[in-house]
């Protein structure tokens, strides 16, 4: 149910939503969501809560406090926090509104954790202001709506909004570390894609691209969000499933077709990334 407020502060539309247990143990779940324009320049401040704060300013401007440090922040920008560590907002003397939702779920912690790996901030000005603004106004409607499978649809839109906050905010190329433009890598990638099936090192590549290979290990990461091997044995990995759904080749010629010249430790890699040894992948399969 939706509820309106008003007080000497703020007004307030707002839906305090409580998920099924299904919702709760296993879904991204609401817990809040709404819409607030301050009447006064106030200040809202938490810490401790099992929870992840978004909201987007839609008109006016004040100030972050989260991890120490201090943000401005104005229409069009969005912040996205974990709320068990402690945080403020304040508006400033022209006001604000915003728009928010506050919601949890069993693996929230480690999506957050990756999201500031790849270079998510606690505010940040996207690109499409609007395609937040609209989700978070999406959430609004189902949360106070009738509808039976209310949770999942739920679920649904807190998914978009998650992969929206990573494809907007991600940013490898604001690093503390230096204020130099990095190269990109792209030309790296592609020669992995394409030479998969050949014995690839670090060395050989640093060398091949005439790169510190320090450097190409800490930058492949920044820009594709996972190390050169990782990326090399997911290719690999790939095109072993292919092989094994879809040829007649023995589980130890699929290795070498996929560069991994020792059957033992082709199995192993295998295993390791889809949780089953690869003559039970192909009989599942």
């Amino acid at each position: 149910m939706d509820a309106l407020f008003q007080g000497t502060m703020v007004a307030a539309k707002r839906i305090i939503y409580t998920p099924s247990d299904f919702a709760r143990t296993n879904l991204l779940h609401l817990q809040e969501t709404g819409e607030l324009q301050a009447l006064k320049p106030h200040t809202s401040s938490r810490e401790a809560l099992v929870s992840y704060l978004f909201f987007i300013i839609l008109e006016g401007s004040g100030r972050l406090t989260f991890e120490g440090a201090e943000y401005p922040i104005s229409a069009g920008d969005c912040v996205f926090v974990d709320c068990q560590k402690a945080y403020a907002h304040r508006s400033d003397l022209d006001l604000w509104k915003l728009r928010w939702v506050h919601f949890y779920g069993p693996n929230m912690n480690g999506i957050y954790a990756k999201y500031r790996e790849r270079g998510g901030r606690p505010v940040f000005c996207p690109k499409a202001p609007e395609s937040f603004a609209d989700l978070l106004q999406e959430l609004f409607e189902i949360a106070g709506s009738g509808d039976y499978i209310r949770d999942m649809r739920l679920f649904e839109k807190l998914s978009r909004l998650l992969t929206l906050l990573m494809e907007e905010s991600w940013d490898p190329e604001a690093s503390p570390r230096t204020g130099q433009k990095k190269q990109s890598l792209q030309h790296v990638k592609d020669h992995l894609e394409q030479h998969y099936q050949e014995k690839l090192k670090l060395d050989q590549l640093a060398d091949l691209f005439f790169i510190n290979k320090y450097y190409l290990t800490r930058i492949f990461k920044e820009q594709f969000g996972v190390s050169v091997g990782t990326y090399l044995t997911q290719i690999r990995v790939t095109r072993a499933k292919q092989l094994l759904r879809f040829s007649d080749l023995s589980v130890e010629q699929i290795g070498r077709e996929c560069g991994i010249e020792e059957p033992a430790y082709f199995a192993r890699v295998f295993k390791k990334v889809e949780g089953i040894a690869p003559g039970e992948y192909r009989k599942r399969w």
